[in-house]
């Protein structure tokens, strides 16, 4: 492919990384740029999420598309060994109550961006119990309640972190070009208005480099609004991607069990003292994500400042929840041992489903246009708690829809709308 019909991808998360791998399996990968401002990859939300993948929990508009990627994730991890390159396994979920109480004040509900309600009553249940529901890493006390809400056929778990390495080998392996730490400074046009190219700065040196492009992805996370408004500050569109941060705890329990996780891992979703909704997934290898303590509040820091500090008093919190939940019981010394802390900024929209779109020309600002056939301005961003399970169907969809090829599913909802992004504003 000539120079000219390059794509430059500006952000190397699992967004990011993923559209680069399908891009290259049908063109040259040379001609693809991943570019990355944070001097150490995947520090946010790619690398700290739960990984956990869900096949229906999704709204209308993104349920042709969760169902491709949670298929997606089934295949890559049956071709390419996923269970022992990054921990694939099918998924128990369940939601638990620690008393009939509790469980009949339980604030669940799909609306878990405003009201910081549970996301696993976005699953569609199932009603009866089925025997090794039950993790042997969570306490259960007399009165309580596990309802099983998916079995393995709709839910797995990865981890993040080793899937984005993998992809990301996958794609170098390819010839896809890693820039990082870089940040873009500004698009180039030709003498028609045409964009050429985007000019990127090393964020340690600040030398610039020009890489010529005919299209060009922003998946950013968070920071895809900021990159859209450095490269068009001539356009009245404004992308209403905002931060939802997240911490997290990686513990270890004696009480995980490796020869009943090893047949399959388990999600467990519950609610703490009516304060937060906790989320605990079982990772192969003897791991629990424990997470759920969530706030939009927070400062979206610098995307080139790298790894964000946690809380303290917000690891606090966690480490009291995950004690009462999966400790030894009253009076015992505290077993659990932490692994890692995290502290991530998942990109969400004021309507809580992602966009995956081409942004017209016309919304580019200032006469700039982009190659009629061959070239374009797209968005992938805005994928909330979804961006691991969500990430394969969208990279897959975003090369097909650059690449001009038949969509593998219907993702017509998630087009960028400047009228409703108008109407969230106000």
């Amino acid at each position: 492919m000539a120079p000219n019909h390059a794509t430059v991808i500006l952000g190397a998360g699992i967004i990011g990384v993923s559209t680069a791998y399908y891009l290259c399996q049908h063109e040259d990968g040379s001609s693809i740029h991943l570019v990355e401002p944070s001097p150490e990859l995947f520090s946010s939300a790619s690398g700290y999420a739960g990984g956990f993948l869900a096949k229906d929990w999704f709204a209308p508009s993104v349920s042709e598309l969760g169902a491709l990627s949670f298929e997606e994730h089934r295949r890559l991890a049956k071709e390419h060994g996923g269970r022992e390159k990054w921990g694939y396994s099918p998924t128990t979920s369940v939601s638990y109550a620690a008393s009939a109480a509790a469980r009949d004040s339980q604030r669940r509900g799909d609306d878990w961006l405003r009201d910081g309600t549970s996301r696993a009553d976005a699953a569609p249940g199932i009603p009866d119990s089925r025997s090794g529901m039950t993790p042997t890493w969570l306490r259960r006390l007399e009165g309580d309640h596990i309802e099983l809400i998916s079995d393995k056929d709709a839910t797995a778990q990865v981890d993040p972190l080793l899937l984005c390495r993998f992809l990301l080998q996958e794609c170098i392996k390819r010839g896809v070009q890693l820039h990082q730490p870089a940040k873009p400074i500004a698009i180039r046009t030709d003498g028609n208005g045409e964009l050429a190219g985007i000019r990127i700065a090393d964020t340690r040196s600040s030398a610039q480099t020009e890489l010529p492009c005919a299209r060009l992805i922003i998946a950013a996370g968070c920071w895809t609004g900021q990159v859209f408004r450095t490269l068009f500050p001539e356009s009245a569109l404004e992308l209403p991607i905002k931060s939802l941060a997240g911490h997290s705890l990686v513990l270890k329990s004696p009480r995980w069990h490796a020869g009943l996780e090893s047949n399959g891992c388990h999600a467990v979703y519950t609610t703490y003292k009516d304060a937060f909704c906790p989320e605990m997934f079982a990772r192969l290898g003897g791991h629990i994500y424990f997470a759920g303590l969530n706030s939009a509040a927070l400062p979206l820091p610098d995307a080139a400042a790298g790894k964000a500090t946690p809380y303290r008093e917000s690891l606090e919190r966690l480490r009291q929840a995950a004690v009462e939940l999966l400790g030894a019981g009253s009076g015992a010394e505290n077993d659990l041992e932490i692994v890692r802390e995290g502290l991530c900024f998942r990109p969400v929209t004021p309507w809580g489903t992602p966009i995956v779109s081409r942004i017209r020309d016309c919304d580019l600002g200032a006469g700039t246009v982009t190659r009629s056939g061959a070239g374009g301005v797209f968005v992938a961003a805005g994928h909330g708690p979804w961006g691991i399970a969500l990430s394969l169907g969208t990279g897959l969809v975003l090369a097909e829809m650059v690449q001009g090829r038949k969509l593998s599913a219907d993702i017509s909802g998630l087009a960028f709308d400047g009228d409703r992004a108008r109407l969230f504003a106000n």
